[in-house]
């Protein structure tokens, strides 16, 4: 459990408190709305409410998407949060930051405040013109020296440029570059120059010609600002060329590299198909869709490909997203064009973009517009052509990543495969021996009256009774993961299997020596309670719930209590134990979330599928600050169902 807030001194105790309750608070300033997020649920208010009163009205989804985007909005500001400790110790001794955005005028004032801004950063990003490089190594080498040393001990995040590297200023970068700084090229830079730290941004307008002095610079502490430019520039470095690959299309006289926009579809493609028709030595090409694949087949691409592989001998890899007919298609593609490799990815590859890299010297890159168009030419939008070295690696290094994914994805579902039917065929022949063994030392302990023997025989019963619910745990998570877990329901009396479950387990206890103070006790008002569900099932969830509280509980009482709400009925077990290792707590209903030495951590992930088959849920909580272990339960809906009290 995870809590974001805004800590001010109004809240500070209650903060504190719910520090003391959940895994972790973070501080984030300026929060106005609320939310919740579960793995699989969403929550807020849908209208304003006053402070410390419910909201009249919230909205609720369990909808994938929404509520992967709300968690994605949450993974956001938590990121840009700060601890509750830190947050309530400012707070607790008086410290405040002052925020203010000022412009400074004075050409003296700027190299000060430009050098304040870099000797007091944990981290600096700087987008310059060739102008302002000149200006930097003018003003500040001192200082920047001082950086890159804090830089080597670890003391300084680092020293990050970005500019336009053109043969008048090559020598420049070499110097930069030889200090330590990472730098970047951008041929298109923004209309302004700024340096970005942690804690402050300074802009300017003005190009610097010559190293000319800053007339005027934006300073500003304002974190709005200081994330706004931080973006700016993490966006300029990711599509930015490294200096060194820059400087040797210079020095190699191929700089000038091409990127063409063609607004024609037709043309578009025909300009591809023409590259394709040139290539010497490979094709490479990530579909947007199968459809786009299809019409190109139509169109008479797989001739194309059989030519270049047959008669220039040209490697062909193809990647196709995945649907129904894939299969056929590939089938139909590999008949005529047997040389080509077709590869199938996954469905939600699907992208907007079909990628075509032809001897890793020319890029096309085409939009889908409309995919349920039958031709080429309609279903396409723009198409763009590049020879830029680093676009062509960077689309190479994107295909052979997924080349190669998919290539450990279909070796790793044949091994699953083989896993699973391993895992069914040992689970099933360990259940033909393991009956006769009970059976016949049943028989053998009823006719024994050595005690030291009828010892030996609990124990061969007692082991055989747990290889048997292993090997039935197994089939059960091997019915889970294939999502072949089928539910027989029946109408039973939920008191009456609780009572039964509560005797097998006094059973346990007095089997495993337990102390004589551990009572076990039902506590319910009525005399029996009727539902409909898998009565197996739920008796395995219940026997699996007590046996674990048993096995954390050495006295005190254990106390099963049913509560009809409703919609639901809630059952809860609570002991007096040691409670839930803060370890295992977050992975709680995971497969071999143990650490315990005995017990293999698969009955709880098994108690919850069965529970969430059933439309139920299934939780567990330690009993502290209020009392000592834990508190697990389960609800099962009542709606849509009989449920009867006698």
């Amino acid at each position: 459990m995870r809590y974001l807030t805004e800590i001010t001194d109004a809240n500070i105790s209650y903060c504190k408190e719910l520090m003391s309750i959940v895994d972790e608070v973070r501080h984030l300033d300026g929060i106005k709305g609320n939310f919740m997020i579960s793995e699989i649920e969403y929550i807020a208010p849908a209208t304003s409410h006053h402070e410390a009163k419910l909201a009249a009205l919230i909205i609720y989804s369990s909808v994938k998407e929404i509520v992967e985007h709300q968690q994605y909005v949450f993974e956001t500001l938590w990121n840009k949060s700060i601890s509750a400790e830190k947050r309530i110790r400012e707070l607790e001794e008086g410290i405040t930051t002052h925020y203010q955005t000022k412009v400074i005028e004075d050409p003296d004032d700027v190299v000060k405040a430009i050098s304040s801004l870099v000797a007091n950063s944990n981290e600096l990003c700087v987008c310059l013109t060739s102008g302002g490089m000149q200006y930097s190594y003018n003003h500040f080498s001192e200082i920047r020296k001082k950086i890159l040393e804090k830089q080597k001990k670890g003391e300084h995040k680092g020293y990050r440029y970005i500019s336009n590297i053109t043969q008048d200023n090559v020598n420049l970068v070499k110097v930069f570059l030889d200090t330590g700084i990472r730098i970047r090229h951008i041929k298109n830079l923004p209309p302004m120059s700024f340096g970005v730290s942690d804690k402050e941004i300074g802009a300017t307008i003005e190009k610097m010609e010559g190293g000319r002095m800053v007339q005027s610079l934006l300073l500003s502490n304002e974190p709005a600002y200081i994330d706004h430019f931080h973006s700016i520039f993490e966006e300029l470095w990711a599509k930015g060329i490294d200096a060194e690959d820059r400087l040797d299309e210079i020095d190699e006289g191929t700089d000038l590299t091409d990127i063409e926009i063609i607004q024609n579809p037709r043309n578009g493609i025909e300009r591809a198909w023409g590259y394709v028709k040139k290539s010497q030595y490979e094709v490479l090409s990530i579909f947007a869709t199968p459809n786009a694949f299809r019409r190109q087949m139509d169109m008479g691409l797989l001739q194309l490909l059989k030519e270049a592989t047959e008669q220039r001998h040209v490697q062909v890899r193809i990647l196709i997203p995945g649907d129904k007919q894939i299969k056929d298609t590939i089938d139909q593609a590999a008949k005529v064009c047997p040389l080509a490799d077709f590869r199938v990815a996954e469905e939600n590859l699907q992208t907007r973009i079909t990628i075509v890299l032809i001897d890793k010297k020319d890029c096309m890159i085409i939009e889908l517009r409309d995919d349920a168009k039958d031709s080429s030419y309609y279903a396409a939008g723009l198409a763009t052509y590049s020879n830029s070295k680093s676009i062509i690696s960077s689309y190479a290094s994107i295909f052979e990543s997924l080349w190669k994914q998919n290539e450990l994805y279909e070796q790793l579902k044949i091994h699953d495969k083989m896993q699973q039917e391993f895992i069914n065929v040992a689970a099933h022949e360990l259940r033909i021996p393991i009956q006769p063994i009970l059976g016949l030392a049943d028989i053998l302990r009823s006719k024994q009256t050595d005690r030291e023997e009828t010892r030996y025989l609990d124990v061969i019963i007692r082991n055989a009774r747990r290889l048997q619910r292993l090997t039935e745990d197994i089939l059960d998570i091997s019915r889970i993961e294939s999502k072949s877990l089928d539910l027989k329901k029946e109408s039973f009396n939920l008191s009456e299997m609780i009572l039964n479950a509560i005797a097998e387990s006094n059973t346990q206890v007095a089997k495993e020596h337990k102390d004589t103070n551990l009572k076990l006790e039902f506590i319910d008002s009525k005399e029996g309670r009727f539902i409909e569900a898998d009565k197996n099932r739920i008796n395995q969830v219940i026997s699996n719930l007590l046996s674990n509280a048993i096995k954390f509980s050495d006295e005190g009482t254990i106390s099963i209590t049913v509560v009809p709400n409703t919609n639901e009925i809630v059952v809860s077990i609570t002991d007096s134990g040691t409670g839930i290792d803060s370890e295992i707590l977050p992975r709680l209903f995971t497969k071999f979330a143990a650490k315990s030495k005995t017990g293999t951590g698969l009955g709880l992930f098994i108690s919850k599928n069965i529970i969430q088959a059933h439309g139920g849920k299934i939780w567990g909580k330690n009993n502290y600050p209020e009392g000592k272990g834990a508190t697990f339960g389960f609800s099962l809906p009542l709606h849509n169902q009989r449920f009867e009290e006698v």
